[in-house]
Parts: structure tokens; C-alpha cells; sequence
């Protein structure tokens, strides 16, 4: 059977920064070609960046995308790299669509070029556009209705994009099309154990369309979404050949044996699917043999530190490509910023993060001494701005008691940070986990403030979960824990009252991730959530709580989603709004 040398080029890209992108796109070809590839795979819109959002529809991205398009596609040919089928995503544009309700300004659709001798040989249009949990694309993309099949090397090569893969129906039209290979573009957000998932469904397509099948998706943070790459490659009966390491860029080289083009020619709008099997023959001649390379398949991260990968590469990613230079946080010895603090070490290194311990009359003494026992271990920078004064400016103004008293401590210190952040040009992150954020347990304008919030989607015993995690890394590989075994093991406190605990206003954190995970990330009912064994008063005041924070979350920073429902793009529910969840009872 002929052969093919197949590259898939895991990569990450800058949305709207296309001159970035395509020398990205160049670099890979560039060592695909060395490597003596003959086709070349790059990730979904991976010359305009992804999500796009409402970008997607002013005219000048969408011209500005095709022709970056086109001037890449002569560029391969004048570096003499024309031979190498390249595979480019990009942002294209509907040919002879009315503007009209329903449809997106300027008709773009989400799409494919296939580069060739200097030209784009063939484009394809993403079919089934994503449109639930965090993708919102019917909003801004026209759908195709093309299924390509390339003759590459004697072989039949047939293209999908992303969402179209996970419907059922559509292996029935690559087993129609002939194709020996099926390439899948993909921008798949990461979520945790979404990598079982996506191999199952490589396996099953792959066998639905008796073909080999080549999974090649982007890597890297973009706003609340991170992308981990998990590239791969399955035979027609479904074995894994290859896989790419997660949440770095590679390029995972793959000989694959295929059988020879079968060069079907359907009649004319014939639909398999609701897809024309269109055939475009770019090089009929099979190579001669030659010896094939092992490819790697390498192993998967374990659950926790896939969660903590993801966490580090979306605080970098926000960073680097908005251009700050460095993080501030305030460190009050509690596990949340402390592990925040590890995080943006490892994103960044040491010299770029900034902490700020705002002792105020309140604070213990461990919760200073955590502090700088945290920046001794990690080396980042710590100082110590005390607050007592000014909150005693503010009460002799105001006179407040109670939580406004509490309240203003927590601004007090947020006036600190910010203002530190403007004079020095930091971004300030906000510490706050899941847990607290879904019940409104922060400070409006206090601890909530900031630029990224990079635990948002982590609830709070996965938060302690993750600190044991880091300190066995480090312990495993004969370096220093990140993080004081104080600030895990002590009860968590905001110490804006004296002895004050968490719990004093909160259930036990594992109590409360367990309604929340139902309530939340489930979306059941709060009879539902008390049939999983929780008290009915409990849970009536937890969801009573989750739903008056609404406001709160709205002006809660971003972070990165690692959940299947975080805050944010995936779940979008009514500030305003008179329905009550409450228990039904007799």
C-alpha cells in the first residue's frame, strides 16, 4: 500500500495577530518538510486564532484572513516548500450569501485551505457549527456543506472540522468519499478528562469510517479557555499510532500505510450526510517506499496535575499575550492566594510575581509568617503594606460595624493593590476559588478585584487537592514544596473579625462542593440535589445563595475554565430575574 508521511502541527496561536500566526504556520513547515513530510495538518482558524467571537464578522478580518491566506500559500512555494500539502485553518467568507436575520455580517464561515504549489488548491467550510457550553458559533459563522476528499501521493486524504467529528451520521460520508485518512483541524478546549473522551470518539469515527484518522488540535490559553493540544493519530480499526504530549507545542510526525485511491465520483449533487463529496486530485504518483520513522505515544497526565498544567499555561498565555510584564496578588497566608502565588511562579518565574501581605488589626500572626514563608520557597517578591491606619481613616469617617466594617478591610486592601498595579504596571490577580465565587463569598470591589483570576473554576477541596499535588511534585523530583504545609492544613479564614472562620458562614467545604457540583456543573433542581443525601434546609440556602451572586460573578475577572460548567462563557444565567429555586414539599 502507498505511504504517507503525515505531520500535525500542535501549535499555539494569537487571535488576530496574523502576521504571528503565519510565521508560525512557515516555522512548521519548515521543519515538517525537513522531517520529509508529505502532508502537513495545522489546528482550526489557526491563521486568525480561535475563538474569534464577534471578530469573525467585520469585513476587514475577513479580508485581511484571506488574503494572509493567499500570501502564505506563495510563500510556501517561493521557500520551495510548494510540494508539502499544507492544511491551514482560516477565516473564511460565504460566496453569494444575503445579509439577512439569521446570518452573520459578512457571511464568514470557519474553514480550511488547502496549500499547494504556490495556490490554495481547495477550502472547505466547517459544517456543524458549535453551539453549546462555552461555543457560541451560529452566531458568528455561516456553515458549509462541502466534504473534500484530496488525492495526496495516490491516497484519498478527507477533511473535518472539530464539531463536525462528534456528529453522528457524518462517518457514513467519509465511508462514502473512499478516503484512506481522515484529518481533523480541531480548537477543542480543555476540561478535565476530556482526553478519554476525545480518543473514544477518534476510535469510533475512525472504525464508522473504515479510515485512519489524524486529530490535531491547538495548545494554549486564550481570555477563559485553554486549549491542551492531546494531537492523535488511530488506524481504520481504531488502535492508537501516536499522541502528543499535553499543553506544549509539537509537531508529531506519522507514516501511516493507506490504501491506494479508490478516486470515487459520486453523481452530481449526490449528498451523503447533507455533504457534496467534492474530489480534488493534487498528486496521483504513490512515493517509492522508504523506511519509516516510530512515532511516539506518550502518556497522559494524571488528573491532577492535567488540572494544574492547564491552570499554569492560562495565567502565562493571559499574560504574554496581553502584553503585561507582571502579576500582583495580595498574600494573606491562606491556601487560596498561596496557591495562586505557586501557579504564577510556574507561569512566569519568580522575578515577574509580586505579593502584597495587607496585615490589618485582625490578621494572626501565621498568616504574615505563611506569607514569607511562601516567598522564601518560591523567591518572588513579597512586601508589607499594613492597613490598620487607613481602615482606622475610613471608621473615623463612616463609623461601620458589623460586615460593612469587614467589608471595608477587604477594599482597603483591594486600594492597595491597584494602586500598586498602576504605578508599577502589574496585573493584579484575584484569589477567589469556585466554591466562594458560586456562593457570593467575597468582597465586591475587595478580594474580587483584579485583571485574572486564575483558581475561578477550581472549588475549594480541589484547591487543597492541588497544593498536596505540587508539594509531592516538587518532593518527588528533590526540590523545594512551593507551599507552607501551614497554609494547607490550618482552617481557612478571611480574618476580617477576630476568630473568624469560613465556617462560620459557609457548610464544611466538602459539603458544599458536593451541592455545588450538583447544583451547578449537573444544573439539577434542588430536589434532586437533596435525593443525593443532602440536608433539604442546606441545600435551600445554598442554591438561595448561588443565585443572588449572579451580580457578583459578572464583575468577577476572568480565569480559566478546567470544569465541564465554569462561571462565564459556559453557564449564563439572568441577573435579574424572579424564579426561585426552592424545595417542593407537601
Amino acid at each position: 500500500m502507498p505511504q504517507l508521511r503525515v505531520a500535525l502541527a500542535q501549535v499555539n496561536a494569537r487571535v488576530g495577530d496574523f502576521d504571528h500566526n503565519a510565521e508560525l504556520v512557515l516555522s512548521r513547515c519548515r521543519v515538517a518538510h525537513e522531517a520529509g513530510a508529505h502532508l502537513v495538518v495545522f489546528p482550526e482558524m489557526v491563521l486568525t486564532g480561535y475563538p474569534l467571537e464577534d471578530l469573525a464578522m467585520r469585513a476587514s478580518v475577513v479580508a485581511a484572513s484571506r488574503a494572509k491566506a493567499e500570501e502564505l500559500a506563495r510563500t510556501l512555494d517561493v521557500e520551495d516548500l510548494g510540494d508539502l500539502v499544507a492544511v491551514v485553518g482560516f477565516l473564511d467568507q460565504a460566496e453569494g450569501v444575503a445579509e439577512g436575520p439569521g446570518i452573520p455580517k459578512n457571511a464568514p464561515q470557519n474553514a480550511l485551505a488547502v496549500m499547494h504549489g504556490g495556490e490554495i488548491v481547495a477550502r472547505q467550510a466547517k459544517v456543524h457549527l458549535w453551539n453549546y457550553g462555552v461555543g457560541d458559533e451560529i452566531r458568528t459563522f455561516v456553515p458549509g456543506d462541502i466534504l473534500n476528499v484530496l488525492e495526496v501521493n495516490g491516497t484519498d486524504v478527507a477533511m473535518l472540522i472539530c464539531e463536525d467529528l462528534w456528529r453522528d451520521g457524518i462517518a457514513s460520508a467519509v465511508r462514502a468519499s473512499g478516503a484512506g485518512l481522515l484529518v481533523v483541524p480541531n480548537g477543542s478546549p480543555y476540561e478535565a478528562n476530556k482526553d478519554d473522551v476525545r480518543l473514544d470518539l477518534c476510535r469510533r469515527r475512525a472504525v464508522e469510517g473504515d479510515c485512519a484518522l489524524a486529530y490535531v488540535n491547538l495548545v494554549g490559553g486564550q481570555d477563559e479557555l485553554v486549549f491542551d493540544g492531546d494531537s492523535l493519530v488511530v488506524d481504520a480499526e481504531g488502535t492508537l499510532l501516536a499522541r502528543t504530549a499535553q499543553f506544549v507545542e509539537e509537531l508529531l510526525v506519522v507514516d501511516l500505510d493507506l490504501p491506494a485511491a479508490r478516486r470515487l465520483m459520486p453523481p452530481a449533487d449526490t449528498r451523503f450526510a447533507g455533504l457534496r463529496i467534492v474530489r480534488t486530485v493534487i498528486t496521483t504518483e504513490p512515493v517509492a517506499p522508504y523506511e519509516s520513522v516510530t512515532s511516539p505515544v506518550l502518556p497522559r497526565l494524571d488528573d491532577l496535575e492535567e488540572i494544574y498544567r492547564a491552570l499554569v499555561v492560562g495565567l502565562r498565555d493571559y499574560v504574554e499575550k496581553n502584553g503585561f510584564r507582571s502579576v500582583l496578588l495580595g498574600l494573606s497566608g491562606g491556601i487560596d492566594s498561596t496557591l495562586c502565588a505557586a501557579i504564577a511562579v510556574d507561569a512566569l518565574g519568580a522575578d515577574r510575581v509580586f505579593g502584597v501581605s495587607n496585615p490589618s488589626a485582625y490578621s494572626t500572626e501565621h498568616s504574615r509568617s505563611d506569607a514569607a514563608e511562601l516567598a522564601r520557597r518560591t523567591g518572588l517578591d513579597l512586601r508589607t503594606v499594613a492597613i490598620a491606619p487607613m481602615v482606622d481613616a475610613f471608621q473615623e469617617a463612616l463609623g461601620l460595624s458589623g460586615l460593612a466594617e469587614e467589608n471595608l478591610q477587604a477594599r482597603v486592601r483591594a486600594v492597595v493593590w491597584m494602586g500598586l498595579s498602576n504605578q508599577e504596571g502589574h496585573l493584579v490577580l484575584a484569589c477567589g476559588n469556585k466554591s466562594e465565587v458560586a456562593t457570593g463569598y467575597s468582597t465586591i470591589y475587595g478580594d474580587a478585584v483584579g485583571g485574572y483570576a486564575p483558581i475561578k473554576d477550581v472549588r475549594k477541596t480541589l484547591v487543597w487537592e492541588l497544593a498536596r499535588w505540587r508539594n509531592a511534585y516538587a518532593d518527588a523530583r528533590g526540590e523545594t514544596p512551593p507551599i507552607p504545609e501551614n497554609a494547607i492544613s490550618k482552617p481557612p479564614s478571611a480574618e476580617l473579625r477576630p476568630g473568624q472562620l469560613d465556617t462560620d458562614s459557609l457548610p464544611p467545604y466538602e459539603v458544599l462542593d458536593g451541592i455545588l457540583d450538583a447544583y451547578v456543573e449537573r444544573d439539577l433542581p434542588a430536589a434532586a440535589v437533596v435525593a443525593e443525601g443532602y440536608d433539604p434546609e442546606l441545600v435551600e440556602r445554598v442554591v438561595t445563595l448561588v443565585d443572588r451572586a449572579e451580580y457578583k460573578r459578572r464583575q468577577y475577572p476572568p480565569g480559566p475554565k478546567v470544569t465541564r460548567r465554569n462561571f462565564g462563557r459556559d453557564r449564563r444565567v439572568p441577573i435579574t430575574h424572579g424564579w426561585r429555586e426552592h424545595l417542593v414539599t407537601d
